[in-house]
């Protein structure tokens, strides 16, 4: 039986970063490298396709770095209320 791929759906996926990386927030995958146990995505900026850089797929998870999907500032703001209000009910033992 075939091993089960990690990140199956990788390539074409969408991300925004939470910080600009070279000014640019919205990227896509156009490519995926396996190393080992690790795999990793090229990422393009959707506006500049002469940005392309190389990230750790699993970074992708990190929900402090990136959010899937294209999300507009509003959007990230209220993501990002969202998270920290969470956060707090674990801290304080209201989440279940």
């Amino acid at each position: 039986m075939p091993k089960k791929q990690k990140f199956p759906y990788l390539v074409g996926s969408k991300w925004t970063a939470q910080q600009k990386m070279w000014g640019w927030r919205h990227f896509q995958v156009v490519n995926r490298k396996n190393q080992g146990q690790w795999v990793f995505a090229e990422m393009v900026a959707s506006c500049d396709p002469s940005v392309r850089f190389w990230v750790n797929a699993q970074s992708l998870k990190d929900r402090s770095l990136w959010q899937a999907g294209w999300q507009s500032l509003q959007e990230m703001s209220e993501n990002e209320i969202c998270l920290w209000d969470e956060e707090v009910s674990q801290k304080v033992g209201l989440s279940q």
